[in-house]
């Protein structure tokens, strides 16, 4: 009998561990949040992530559950897992992806190099610490913020007030120096429960109004002392995290040559899509291979170079499909990805790859094909 996977998440990156499972003889199954969902291929139950006999519910037919997303609420996953659930990532692992306080203090204990940082919440406090950081700091909302929302750039601590008066008793806000950064970098590894690891190259991603635009892999003009360093982050994380599956750390390269972590996915990630097309085993793949403990596959590199493009928005009039036979005849070389959602105003439905050895020519082709989706 085949493994049963089961994904809590119904989104793009669900969808994307489809096809790896049917390569794999994994039968996948998916709890989507709703009807129409962007993994409805493979859905086989509609229940809130939230409600416990849901979960447990979808749960009991599997052997092994995951995530397309981090927001399943500890109370359930620790439920899941006294009722002797194999959940991937654990609770103990999965809440430092949850709580940018608890990571960030997690961090620290581990000695990874980060942004100074602090939890505040009073006005007093939110100053003092703009007051000992040049006037300027990045204010975090610790859970649930995503592609830039939660995130606040603040040059005096009555930007946040409002954020302030909102938290209930006890909660904080997360308040970062305003890291001077040259560019932004993602160092992605996947570990099995067995213990093996495996890193991907580090990769450069550039960001538009908070959300990952491009990825470029391997990062250029990556120092072998930074490939060197990244790697040595992503594992030292997966390790002392006991993360189970893939992991993204996101990764400032600073004016200065430092190196220091901005935030972590456990699970496939936007910086990872490249993958699909150009490494060996793919993140959506690795991630299966990982969640039910099979041997973690190659992570090397297809072409030398491969740059990723997503497509944001979506055409203003007709679908994404009506597009395909423009983009395959002007760029055969482009692999197109598409996530089955409705276009939107910034909204990720889709994205484009391209491999090959000049970097130029990559970076054109990929920009033009997801240009013609918009």
């Amino acid at each position: 009998m085949a493994l049963r996977v089961g994904v809590i998440g119904g989104g793009q990156l669900a969808r994307m561990m489809i096809a790896p499972a049917v390569e794999l003889g994994i039968d996948l199954r998916v709890l989507a949040e709703g009807e129409g969902m962007s993994a409805g291929l493979a859905a086989t139950a509609v229940g809130d992530y939230r409600d416990l006999e849901a979960v447990r519910a979808f749960a009991a037919d599997v052997d092994v559950v995951t995530f397309d997303h981090e927001h399943v609420p500890q109370d359930v996953l620790r439920r899941l897992v006294a009722d002797g659930v194999v959940v991937h990532p654990g609770p103990d692992a999965l809440q430092f992806a949850q709580d940018k306080l608890v990571m960030r203090a997690r961090l620290a204990e581990l000695g990874v190099p980060q942004p100074d940082w602090a939890a505040v919440r009073t006005i007093a406090e939110l100053q003092q610490f703009l007051d000992a950081h040049a006037g300027a700091g990045v204010v975090k909302t610790p859970r649930g913020g995503y592609d830039g929302k939660g995130v606040r750039v603040v040059r005096g601590a009555e930007e946040a007030q409002d954020w302030l008066d909102a938290l209930d008793e006890g909660d904080a806000l997360l308040v970062e120096e305003l890291v001077p950064f040259v560019r932004e970098l993602a160092q992605q590894v996947a570990r099995r429960p067995s213990g093996e690891i495996v890193s991907y190259p580090v990769v450069e991603t550039v960001q538009r109004d908070g959300v990952c635009a491009e990825v470029i892999a391997p990062a250029p003009a990556a120092a072998e002392r930074l490939v060197e360093v990244a790697e040595g982050i992503g594992r030292a994380i997966a390790e002392g995290l006991g993360v189970t599956g893939m992991l993204a750390v996101e990764l400032f390269e600073t004016d200065d040559e430092r190196i220091l972590v901005n935030e972590l996915a456990m699970r496939p990630h936007n910086s990872g899509h490249w993958s699909q097309d150009g490494a060996v085993t793919g993140q959506f793949e690795q991630h299966l291979r990982a969640v039910v403990d099979l041997p973690l596959g190659s992570t090397a590199p297809r072409a030398a170079w491969s740059v990723m493009v997503n497509i944001l928005g979506g055409p203003v009039e007709g679908t994404l499909e009506e597009r395909f036979g423009a983009v395959m005849a002007e760029h055969p070389q482009a692999k197109i990805h598409t996530y089955g959602k409705a276009p939107r105003p910034g909204r990720k439905v889709g994205h484009v790859n391209v491999a090959g050895d000049d970097l130029d020519d990559a970076v054109y082709v990929a920009r033009a094909a997801a240009a013609h989706f918009a």
